[in-house]
């Protein structure tokens, strides 16, 4: 720890902090990253998926970091291939998956019988 530090600590204590923690800070509130922005970035994404941060940005009018945010955090997109995609996949996908392989498993037990 600097020795600036320590000073500035000692002043501190001396006019009557009790705790090491960080005082609460005023500053703006996370407005950019609502369910309204959220809901209007995801329908910008599912009409064109090679769409940019920088332009849903530029459509919206929020800044980059929070259309970050949002694509990444809240919606949990990532790119492919010049796309976005879910992360994650969805119920739906799911079952498809398992009906799918259900079916091939079926055939290939078939072609062993013959």
């Amino acid at each position: 720890m600097s020795r600036s530090r320590v000073y500035q600590w000692c002043i501190w204590f001396g006019e009557g902090r009790k705790s090491l923690d960080d005082e609460p800070k005023s500053g703006c509130p996370k407005s950019s990253t609502n369910e309204e922005n959220t809901t209007r970035v995801h329908d910008l994404i599912k009409c064109d998926r090679r769409m940019e941060i920088r332009k849903v940005a530029f459509k919206i009018k929020i800044a980059k970091s929070a259309v970050h945010k949002i694509v990444h955090d809240t919606l949990k997109y990532r790119k492919m291939s010049a796309r976005w995609v879910p992360k994650m996949l969805i119920e739906d996908h799911k079952l498809q998956r398992v009906d799918v392989s259900q079916h091939l498993l079926l055939r290939c037990q078939q072609d062993r019988r013959r």
